[in-house]
């Protein structure tokens, strides 16, 4: 029996075939891990870690980072400032959101009312109070007017722009179901999303830049470190990362040929603070000579194993505002026990004084206790105590109730200095911990915060870095490595200073 079977018919059938087999069976995923669940997925609205990461997937800002953290544009075709206060941005035209309406001016307007409306409660705030006005010039142009110079004039507007058309008319953007089903300008939409489950996110094929070449981005909702690792060294995950013990005790050959190993610097440093209103810490000889007396290299080898790096002062190394001309003092235990006996302080009458720091960080205390070692060679009694985080802050921190303390700070690719080294930040609820004063310096954050040019921002930065390092109001001990790793399968891997994700539309996974 002959069944009839058109040519034509014939071709429609081999090219459904080919089409299943390349949309479906070679659609590549890329497995990730999330260790919480997303609170809300709005940019202006993301305070943990977990909703950042997932809508840095689905919105865009203006404006972005690079690979070598210089900032670029967006959303923004191009900008210039007309005078030292006034900003004109102009918008890519051929951007759609993900329901395929145009991105326009008012988008970013919207945004920007909901950023300052007093019934939204978004961290950002702070940084768009220099924001006097933003008008809309035409359907993709804005003008900003600023209160005075700014030199966060373009970092503000990274932040991912909200939907107008949407939410125009939501009358509660905190509790808006915008939130669990985001629509973004970026590069993937969201899928899939559910409590304590995993998340799925898929490319966005209208997406105005380079469309990403993984086709899935799937979250693995992994709340436990140990399962992570578990997973990692199961080839269930295609990117993680790892702690110093992992990579130096607990991988094996196999391992480190099914993984790409990446180390960078981390973005953030841990500090021993003196409290600069207590008598014993205003003679700066006694601050020298602890500096002298502590061997940071030592610390990092045996806390990290090496995988860490002496911190040298307040900014992030390779950045426009770190100075690469301070270097960190060696260890000299002599010239610190000179230093002491010229300050009142002898064997017979040692320098004694508490270090606290709070016990929810394991490596803090072991940091501590070999500071300790390290200081009783110099002659310096150095006790301990270590306190549960939320009392640690409540009654030692904040109110300033303590001699020294160890603790640590994030780093910024765009720092700014006054919360942490301007004398006005030294202030109930401020962030000035060690009561920091230093006129000069109060004076280049000032004229820091006032300079558009970058070229010239640098160079304020970098005297800050200097004067505030030779005033020792802080030991500067150490920054840890961020150890990334990566499937070996994927192509297109380029670390940067800003991680490894900063060009994942060029990845390819087979």
């Amino acid at each position: 029996m002959v069944i009839p079977f058109s040519i034509k018919k014939l071709k429609r059938f081999f090219f459904l075939a080919f089409f299943i087999s390349t949309t479906f069976l070679n659609s590549s995923v890329l497995n990730l891990s999330i260790s919480s669940n997303p609170s809300r997925i709005n940019p202006i609205l993301s305070s943990d870690s977990a909703s950042s990461t997932v809508s840095g997937w689905i919105f865009n800002g203006l404006f972005k980072y690079d690979k070598d953290g210089s900032i670029i544009n967006d959303l923004a075709s191009d900008y210039k400032f007309i005078d030292n206060v006034t900003l004109q941005i102009n918008l890519k035209q051929n951007v759609q959101w993900h329901d395929g309406e145009q991105f326009t001016a008012d988008d970013v307007i919207f945004t920007y009312n909901k950023i300052i409306d007093p019934k939204i409660f978004t961290s950002l705030k702070s940084s768009f109070v220099y924001v006097e006005d933003v008008i809309k010039k035409d359907d993709f142009t804005i003008i900003i007017k600023y209160k005075e110079p700014y030199f966060k004039a373009l970092n503000i507007w990274m932040s991912g722009i909200l939907p107008y058309h949407i939410l125009k008319d939501d009358p509660d953007l905190m509790r808006s179901d915008f939130n669990k089903n985001p629509i973004g300008t970026g590069p993937y939409k969201l899928q899939t999303l559910k409590t304590s489950s995993d998340i799925e996110l898929i490319v966005n094929k209208n997406y105005f830049d380079k469309v990403p070449k993984i086709e899935k981005i799937k979250y693995k909702f992994l709340a436990d470190p140990t399962t992570t690792f578990f997973m990692l060294k199961q080839q269930k995950l295609d990117l993680g990362s790892l702690t110093p013990l992992q990579i130096d005790r607990q991988i094996d050959h196999q391992f480190k040929n099914d993984y790409q190993i990446i180390e960078q610097p981390s973005f953030g440093y841990t500090y021993m603070g003196f409290n600069l209103s207590n008598k014993k810490f205003q003679d700066k000889r006694v601050r020298k000579a602890l500096s002298l007396a502590v061997d940071r290299q030592e610390l990092v080898d045996i806390l990290f194993f090496g995988h860490g790096k002496v911190c040298t002062g307040p900014f992030l190394p390779d950045t426009f505002a770190f100075n690469n001309k301070v270097k960190a003092p060696s260890q000299n235990t002599q010239k610190a026990i000179k230093l002491l006996k010229e300050a009142g302080y002898t064997k017979e009458k040692p320098l004694e004084f508490e270090l606290v720091t709070n016990a929810n960080n394991s490596t803090r205390v072991y940091a501590a206790q070999i500071i300790q070692y390290q200081l009783a060679k110099a002659g310096i009694h150095m006790n301990i105590r270590v306190m549960e985080w939320q009392a640690f802050l409540n009654t030692i921190v904040m109110p300033k109730n303590y001699e020294t303390i160890l603790l640590g700070w994030g780093l910024s690719l765009m720092p700014d200095a006054k919360p942490l080294w301007h004398s006005t930040s030294n202030k109930k609820g401020g962030f000035n911990l060690v009561d920091y004063k230093n006129t000069e310096v109060d004076n280049l954050i000032e004229q820091g915060a006032k300079t558009i040019n970058q070229q010239e921002l640098s160079k304020i930065y970098k005297k800050i870095f200097k004067k505030i390092t030779d005033d020792i109001p802080y030991l500067f001990l150490y920054i840890p490595n961020s150890i990334t790793v990566v499937n070996k399968d994927i192509k297109n891997v380029q670390p940067a200073l800003i991680g490894v994700m900063h060009n994942q539309n060029e990845w390819i996974k087979p």
